[in-house]
C-alpha cells in the first residue's frame, strides 16, 4: 500500500510504503486504517484469490494495482475484467511504473 507523501526523506518518486498485508482480511483492514492512494495485490495469494481481494478493496482504495511473477498473458482476460487500474508483472515493479499506471 502506497500514499503520495511530501517528505522528499520519506518517498521514493512521491510515494512511499505505508502498510504490508498477508491475507484479504488484512489487507481490507490496513487499507481501511491507512486510506492508501494505491495498493498492490498479488495475484497469487496463499490461499486466496488476488482477484477477489482487488475487488473487496476497490472499494476503499483509489487504485488497486495487480502484480505476479507470471506474465499479463496469462490473466489478461480476468485483469481487464477486475477493478483494477492495471498489471504489473513483479520483474518490472518500481516507482516509475507504478506512476505510469496511475497517471490517465
Amino acid at each position: 500500500m502506497r500514499r503520495r507523501d511530501a517528505s522528499p526523506a520519506a518517498t521514493t518518486r512521491g510515494q512511499r510504503v505505508v502498510g504490508v498485508a498477508s491475507t484479504g482480511a488484512e489487507a481490507l483492514t490496513r487499507a481501511r486504517e491507512l486510506a492508501p492512494d494505491v495498493a498492490l495485490v498479488d495475484l497469487d495469494l496463499d490461499g486466496e484469490n488476488g482477484l477477489d481481494v482487488a475487488g473487496l478493496l476497490a472499494d476503499t482504495v483509489p487504485a488497486v494495482i495487480l502484480i505476479s511473477t507470471h506474465s499479463l498473458e496469462d490473466f489478461q482476460e480476468l485483469v481487464a475484467d477486475s477493478p483494477a487500474r492495471g498489471f504489473l508483472p513483479k520483474s518490472a515493479l518500481s516507482a516509475r511504473t507504478i506512476q505510469d499506471l496511475l497517471e490517465p
